[in-house]
């Protein structure tokens, strides 16, 4: 198979979607590879490296398109990238399509079969293609939230772990899963006072059992949420719901009760947000202010640790971009039913139950498309 590895275009995004360790891989198997140019630097690789591992650098992304049978990427295609796709072709990549019917439109328009990172699954219920980069985006949560409660970027002014004598900052996590409980590990290490809330009991116990009483653990229903909040001066959100909108769980009217300076991180926006006046940020302009509080809410966090992420991304994403290459999608979705939960557009079809219930329109169970 011939994969095309397109320079990614969003803004600040320096990862890449095969690292030169995950070409060689491929290539070691038969398969070629297209880097467009350029391409790796922001992990640290130039085209020389690529063509040890043994990729074909070409000038242009529309040159990888064009050529390409496989698409790997990191970020969603942005409008431009989704009009060079055509059918048949296979596109593996974060999509994210819930908050994003554009997106969507575009993909369908172009008849090509969409593979989502953030939808495939694994054995245990997780999601581990996902999970890399919610490991980075929690712990970038912290260092944004630190950096966000400084006067200079109109926070509060309190130092996120405090001094001898003076109070730390206050910290609620929501949501206990791979970013909540990266956040958390983070803000304890900088001696914060640390609240994590989630609905799963189990979930709760075993982050007990791990931090002890370094770590509060609170069940999240509506009361708890909002006396965490209003006492907080970071709350950093880390729900999700696979392939769905995230849920709004801190709204407008909550904001008018906390304190001036406070501030929201919102981890979720790839999925719209958990924030109801969350709105998507770049890394060129991360924050804006709501009656008094400071929101980050960047949705390319790992971005800006591109060598870290890109690597992190790639140990997971390899033993699936092989599948796809040595099989074919179809025969590699029959054989590994978790790959299949990626599947999110073929052929003009949303084949992923909650994108389509998020984005109101017509589902396609993603096993019918494989006849």
């Amino acid at each position: 198979m011939q994969i095309g590895v397109p320079k990614e275009i969003k803004n600040f995004e320096s990862r890449i979607g095969m690292t030169p360790a995950n070409v060689r891989e491929l290539t070691s198997h038969g398969h070629s590879v297209l880097v467009e140019t350029n391409a790796g630097l922001g992990i640290g690789s130039d085209d020389d490296v690529y063509r040890q591992a043994g990729a074909e650098i070409v000038p242009t992304a529309a040159d990888v398109f064009a050529r390409a049978d496989m698409i790997v990427k990191v970020k969603e295609p942005q409008p431009g990238e989704c009009k060079m796709l055509r059918p048949g072709q296979i596109l593996f990549t974060y999509l994210h399509l819930a908050p994003d019917p554009e997106q969507a439109r575009l993909l369908k328009e172009s008849g090509c079969i969409a593979i989502a990172y953030e939808t495939v699954t694994d054995a245990h219920g997780g999601l581990p293609l996902l999970a890399p980069m919610s490991e980075v985006a929690g712990r970038m949560a912290v260092q944004a939230a630190a950096r966000c409660l400084e006067n200079v970027c109109g926070g509060s002014g309190i130092l996120m772990g405090g001094v001898p004598g003076v109070r730390p900052a206050k910290v609620t996590v929501i949501g206990g899963g791979v970013v909540g409980t990266n956040a958390a590990l983070m803000a304890l290490g900088l001696h914060a006072d640390v609240t994590i809330l989630d609905r799963s009991l189990p979930r709760l116990q075993e982050l007990d059992a791990l931090y002890g009483d370094r770590l509060r653990t609170v069940f999240s229903n509506q009361e708890n949420l909002e006396d965490h909040v209003l006492n907080s001066d970071v709350v950093i959100g880390a729900v999700l719901i696979p392939g769905a909108s995230a849920p709004k769980l801190v709204t407008k009217d909550m904001l008018g009760k906390m304190r001036t300076g406070s501030v929201l991180v919102d981890v979720a926006i790839d999925q719209g947000g958990c924030f109801e006046t969350s709105k998507a940020t770049t890394h060129a302009d991360p924050i804006y202010n709501v009656d008094g509080i400071v929101h980050y809410c960047v949705a390319n966090m790992p971005g800006a640790v591109a060598h870290t992420s890109a690597f992190a991304l790639n140990n997971a994403t390899l033993p699936f971009i092989m599948q796809l290459a040595n099989k074919g999608w179809k025969e590699a979705l029959r054989a590994n039913a978790h790959l299949l939960n990626g599947l999110n557009v073929v052929d003009g079809q949303i084949t992923h139950e909650a994108v389509a219930i998020a984005l109101d329109d017509a589902y396609t169970p993603a096993i019918n498309t494989l006849n």
